[in-house]
């Protein structure tokens, strides 16, 4: 730290400091007719001279930026914005004002190009499993185009041998928690105060809303959502809506399936074979089971790829040291 505070003040004479202005300023309009820039660096940013700082980089007041970072091009520290520890940011990156990323731990932080990290976000911390031995490498990945608002927190891994990873283009709003170790894909959409536990694996595409709390090692599936307040302990299927203090599952998210573009044909299908599973005529029938199996083999519907995602997805929450589906309740479809 104290290598961090070491102002230098070299002396220049008045011919020294004029012909530098004038070398700064060729190359500044060098560097304009190519698209780059020289980095700008406040005077009361604090920057390790081991830190990497591309073309393009603006450091404003009061910023922190580690000996082991990585700065891409067009990067911009709003003021009072740090970065710590083995961290990297990819191209034109946005850090607002209070954010800080990485942390002095072994192991890695890398986050990917354009994305922008939200007023007092903390992304790329120690993560709060008591099982995490001090000392053990732990990381974090972000991917690009994600807009993770104020007050998100994401951690990282909790051992050496897994990883935290953020995918691309979600948009994660304010006070959201990511645990360690979580799987996010892309084009996911977090409301505010989405809490993920430890291991969570979130496919793409889905969508909560606010205040909601989803149990460690649950999965949630592509283009599902979950309604504002619910406690999902259990995995949601793909293409599925659940809500309630313990989630339930509601039917498909069938607005959801009509704004990714879905067929009208494939979202009858899914209807269909929603109904064949959760709404017998007869829940005393077939078991669950049978009714999986028989919709596999059903000769209208067994080919269409969305009803084969839709059954695999269930199946493999019953897989082995799975925590199964949301409950359902059977109604009659007659």
């Amino acid at each position: 730290m104290c290598s961090l505070l070491k102002l230098r003040k070299p002396f220049c004479s008045p011919l020294t400091s004029l012909s530098l202005r004038r070398l700064s300023s060729t190359l500044s309009a060098q560097e304009a007719s190519e698209g780059r820039s020289s980095p700008f660096i406040h005077p009361s940013a604090i920057v390790h001279p081991n830190a990497l700082i591309a073309q393009g980089v603006s450091i404003g007041p009061f910023c922190t930026v580690g000996s082991a970072a990585k700065l891409g091009h067009g990067c911009q520290l709003h003021p009072g914005s740090h970065i710590f520890g083995n961290t990297e940011l990819g191209e034109h990156c946005i850090l607002m004002t209070g954010a800080v990323v990485g942390d002095d731990l072994p192991g890695r932080t890398v986050i990917g190009c354009n994305n922008i990290i939200g007023h007092h976000a903390l992304v790329g911390i120690k993560c709060q499993d008591l099982k995490y031995k001090p000392g053990d490498e732990c990381f974090l990945d972000v991917g690009d185009n994600n807009d993770i608002r104020e007050h998100t927190s994401i951690h990282r891994s909790s051992k050496s041998s897994d990883r935290t990873v953020i995918g691309d283009n979600n948009l994660i709003m304010g006070s959201c928690h990511i645990a360690h170790d979580c799987k996010v894909g892309n084009n996911n959409i977090f409301a505010n105060n989405t809490l993920l536990a430890g291991h969570v694996m979130v496919e793409d595409y889905a969508h909560t809303a606010g205040a909601i709390v989803v149990h460690q090692f649950c999965r949630i599936g592509s283009f599902c959502f979950i309604g504002g307040g619910s406690v999902v302990s259990q995995d949601v299927p793909k293409y599925m809506m659940v809500t309630g203090e313990r989630a339930e599952l509601r039917g498909l998210n069938l607005e959801g399936l009509r704004r990714r573009g879905f067929t009208a044909a494939e979202i009858n299908s899914l209807r269909m074979a929603y109904r064949k599973i959760f709404m017998p005529v007869d829940a005393n029938s077939a078991s669950f089971e049978e009714r999986l199996t028989e919709l596999e083999q059903n000769e209208e519907l067994a080919h269409i790829p969305a009803v084969g995602s839709m059954v695999q997805s269930i199946r493999d929450s019953f897989a082995e040291n799975r925590r199964g589906i949301c409950k359902f309740r059977y109604w009659s479809s007659s």
